[in-house]
């Protein structure tokens, strides 16, 4: 039977365009990366004939002179980018880029804090067909070598104070570019060059690639090493229409966003949404409780998420009795701080790295929910809740949440460089184990119960325990160690470390502690260094000698406060 395919080229004008065409055998012939992408046959994508750069394109021809991102640092003065500045912004530095030696699939390395740059290194990236590896700028010198290692870059996009971190700890860059004047970066003029530096003549636009790979985002999993996450451009594309539709944004809308943007809800859940529908958004480098008000209230905010700790902290201040926020995005139903903050809309929602998007989304579509349900799902996902023995759950019963999509497009391609983990991500039917434990609620409703998976959320931030235990592991007098969440007003969750001591009486607990957490602040990011470091005679343990982290995490709740944790302030 003849398959309707599409091949991407140059029309007669010399404009990039759609050719279809009948031909047997298409997919095996001419598909490789829908192939890849594992869609289920080969019918044509909502996306074909589309990627990051016809978007842009697209929206700057609709918006041209509509502020797309207005730049709030804390030090300095606002800088605004229309949509037509921007398309011609990245278009220029994909040119730069070029001119540097980047060559389609190539990896750049974009080792920064929120900014403009991160933003255009990003698209640009995309516009060439080069992969952007987008890192936690929190990241140790040892952290960054190991997932930059696992990916392999040839240049580096990075700002001053991190530039020295990058230069030593990953290999193989045949270029540094930092944000400033390279001479604040502490590198050798050879070494570095500017950010500006960067921009050359605009790049001619490529004839469209939806499942070309676009952009590396790493993830934490129950191993040491965050896993890279392959998103396509197609991925882009349908967390932008998805995502605009789901939160009924409109060009009239501005998002203020603090959250980071190699985060999927700064990225993916937010910014690309508003992009799509020619809304506004205004960028901070982090999320302020002072400057948070001020911020919204000058630019007359319409949209932002937050993650619990955002909203903690802002029930600590005074909050102006008119504003101009009619959504707010969060990770379930709030209905006491809804009231609180005067939030029309209150939008609910669950996803990850790989599923690109919202899986579950509670908006005002889902109907009223009960308060701390995450949603219901979303279009263009399947769904199921399985208990141990992978049989669907009854109603009020928990089970691990299984997600369907279509690499490629509605989650995410692969890990990169690792097929035997993208395969063992998924069962047999093709849904992947999110290791998350979830309930079905009796009005249908999906509410979060814990995770299977070891991961520890530090204010929004993914933590393996198994990455914190592997460092202390090293330190001589510990042995054997298990890290478990402890709760915490202001990040929800925080890192508390159970250590057995070897028997050496020339060690005091404290001579340990500081060892301890001397090592983890060398190796780790701050955030995932422990905030208490117990010792114990025993860990507990269940079944074949696994260690009980659920009676771990107990005794933390029992104690936090009390003397036995007064061993980290």
């Amino acid at each position: 039977m003849a398959i309707l395919t599409l091949r991407h080229g140059a029309s007669n004008s010399g404009q990039s365009g759609i050719h279809l065409s009948l031909r047997p055998q298409a997919l095996k012939e001419n598909n490789t990366h829908m192939h890849l992408a594992g869609t289920e046959d080969a019918t044509i994508s909502p996306f074909s004939g589309q990627d990051v750069a016809t978007f842009l394109v697209e929206r700057a021809a609709a918006f041209a002179d509509r502020d797309l991102l207005i730049w709030v640092p804390v030090d300095g003065p606002e800088q605004r980018w229309t949509y037509k500045r921007f398309l011609h912004d990245v278009s220029r530095l994909a040119g730069g880029l070029a001119e540097h030696g980047i060559r389609p699939g190539d990896r750049v390395l974009v080792h920064l804090e929120n900014s403009p740059e991160a933003l255009l290194a990003r698209f640009a990236c995309c516009w060439l067909g080069a992969i952007c590896v987008a890192t936690n700028p929190m990241l140790t010198g040892p952290e960054l070598e190991s997932i930059a290692g696992a990916v392999g870059v040839r240049g580096a996009i990075t700002q001053p104070d991190l530039a020295e971190v990058v230069w030593k700890h990953v290999s193989g860059l045949e270029w540094i570019a930092v944000t400033a004047n390279p001479s604040s970066s502490g590198l050798p003029a050879h070494h570095a060059d500017s950010f500006a530096s960067l921009y050359g003549q605009p790049l001619p636009q490529r004839s469209p690639g939806p499942l070309q790979p676009a952009l590396i985002l790493f993830t934490t999993g129950t191993t040491a090493r965050p896993k890279p996450v392959l998103w396509t451009h197609e991925n882009f594309l349908w967390a932008a229409c998805l995502g605009a539709c789901q939160q009924s944004i409109v060009s009239t809308d501005v998002l203020q966003l603090y959250l980071p943007l190699y985060h999927v809800v700064g990225f993916s859940w937010t910014l690309l949404p508003v992009m799509w529908a020619g809304g506004t958004v205004v960028l901070q480098p982090r999320f302020s409780v002072k400057r948070y008000w001020p911020i919204a209230l000058r630019h007359r905010t319409t949209l932002t998420a937050h993650v619990p700790f955002t909203i903690t902290a802002l029930q600590s201040v005074e909050r102006p009795s008119e504003h101009f926020f009619r959504q707010w995005i969060a990770n379930r139903q709030m209905p006491a701080e809804q009231a609180h903050f005067g939030i029309e809309h209150f939008s609910s929602a669950w996803g990850m790295t790989e599923m690109v998007s919202q899986p579950i989304i509670g908006n005002a579509l889902a109907g009223r929910l009960p308060p701390g349900a995450i949603g219901r799902p979303s279009i263009g996902y399947r769904v199921r809740i399985a208990d141990g023995s992978g049989r669907d759950v009854d109603t009020g019963a928990s089970g691990e949440l299984l997600v369907r999509g279509i690499r490629g497009r509605s989650i995410f391609l692969e890990y990169f460089g690792d097929p035997d983990a993208t395969q063992s991500a998924f069962d047999e039917r093709g849904f992947f184990r999110t290791g998350d434990r979830v309930q079905l609620n009796p009005d249908g409703s999906i509410s979060f119960v814990d995770r299977m998976k070891d991961v520890i959320k530090v204010g929004g931030e993914g933590v393996a325990a198994s990455e914190i235990e592997a460092v202390i592991q090293k330190v001589p007098g510990v042995r054997e160690v298990a890290v478990v969440a402890g709760p915490d007003p202001i990040r929800t969750e925080i890192p508390v470390a159970f250590v057995v001591r070897t028997k050496d009486p020339d060690v005091t607990d404290d001579q340990l502690r500081l060892a301890i957490e001397s090592e983890c602040s060398r190796s780790l990011a701050r955030f995932k260094v422990p905030r208490h470091v117990l010792f114990i005679n025993e860990l507990p343990r269940v079944g074949f000698g696994k260690i009980s982290k659920a009676r771990l995490r107990d005794i933390v709740a029992e104690s936090l406060g009390k003397p036995p944790l007064a061993g980290r302030s």
